[in-house]
């Protein structure tokens, strides 16, 4: 092994002014296993790390260690072996390159043996993904705890055909799952993402919810398509399900979308039912302001939905029976948002109800 990681180099390095010493930590990283001389890698993304954790195994020597505004890099080896650590602010990635895979992968689980750290889990909390191309990782997921209600705290935010309808998705159990497309549809301000949150809560016992921040470019990527959908998380490598929810949507799923969209749709609709989909316990929630009618007939044909729920703005009853008053309440009745806003005394007085027409979704 030489002794110092730059002479494994297979390339001239320029460094200037515009890099930090935390690049330069990556690049001689990636020596050993570009000459060959340790070509298996292994590596781990630690969503939350503790506090005192070295992600380092034991008897390891470290050759450099940077620290930036945002990270620190560690770089260590071994007897065969040359790991880096990066760290975040919460998490971390964890490589290792080595000279047999078994070495690789047993030096990666010293590193990270007990370094994650679980936080304490809240009863009205659940744990949801966020999936999102990192100009500096690629394909990248992080996790967040996010506050949701029960079903029974908000099934008065909507109408009651909507409300009956989110009884039985609210109650489905991986035996009652026939499609694989859960669509959301209706105007803004109606609750689609706030039913979307408590779902998340009341399937957290079988089903990890992801959220994809960048649906646009999800299905017109394939590499990052194939990472989410194929690649194991630790929920997926236990039998677990998971929800891909793509909000607003609209371009991707009307009628038209074969032609302004190109592939987006073919590919949507393949991990739902097709060959990209088979053997995956994945499911695709996807919310859209578009009304039914303009929706592509593929995304709505019968067997591909697990659920196709229009949530609609409550009644005026309903809405008078939420507020606990007239005032404010158009004659057709409110939209969740609406309601919310005039509880709080900011309702849009300056727009009148009647010539609100199109433009009634600026202010939601």
């Amino acid at each position: 092994m030489p002794a110092n990681p730059e002479s494994a180099l297979p390339i001239r390095l320029n460094v200037d002014d515009s890099d930090s010493p935390s690049d330069v930590v990556d690049a001689l990283f990636l020596g050993r296993f570009a000459t060959g001389e340790q070509p298996y890698s292994h590596s781990s993304s630690l969503d939350r790390v503790k506090a005192g954790a070295t992600l380092l195994p034991p008897h390891a020597s470290v050759l450099r260690s940077a620290r930036d505004d945002d990270r620190s890099a560690t770089l260590a080896e071994g007897d065969g072996w040359t790991l880096l650590a990066s760290r975040w602010k919460h998490g971390a990635d964890v490589t290792v390159t080595a000279t047999s895979p078994e070495l690789a992968a047993r030096i990666l689980g010293q590193a990270t043996d007990g370094a994650q750290d679980e936080p304490e889990p809240q009863p009205d909390n659940v744990t949801m993904g966020f999936w999102y191309v990192s100009p500096r990782r690629g394909p990248y997921r992080t996790t967040r705890q996010i506050t949701a209600g029960s079903w029974d705290e908000i099934r008065p935010n909507y109408t009651a055909p909507v409300a009956d309808a989110m009884d039985r998705l609210m109650k489905v159990t991986p035996d009652d799952i026939a499609g694989r497309l859960l669509l959301l549809h209706g105007p803004p301000g109606t609750g689609k993402t706030s039913a979307l949150r408590t779902l998340a809560r009341s399937w957290r016992d079988w089903c990890q919810v992801d959220c994809v921040l960048d649906p646009e470019r999800l299905f017109n990527d394939v590499g990052y398509l194939m990472d989410i959908a194929i690649g194991e998380d630790d929920g997926s490598a236990k039998g677990r399900w998971r929800l891909l929810l793509l909000e607003d949507c609209d371009e991707l799923i009307r009628g038209e979308a074969r032609h302004t969209a190109g592939q987006a749709l073919s590919r949507l609709l393949n991990l739902t039912d097709g060959l990209l989909g088979q053997g995956r316990n994945v499911l695709v929630g996807v919310t859209t302001n578009e009304d039914l009618e303009r929706l592509h007939p593929a995304v709505v044909r019968p067997g591909r939905c697990l659920a196709r729920i229009e949530v609609g703005p409550l009644t005026r009853r309903e809405s008078v029976s939420w507020l606990g008053t007239e005032e404010g309440v158009g004659r057709e009745g409110s939209s969740l948002a609406e309601l919310y806003a005039l509880r709080r005394g900011t309702g849009p007085a300056s727009v009148p109800k009647q010539d609100a027409g199109a433009d009634a979704g600026l202010y939601l």
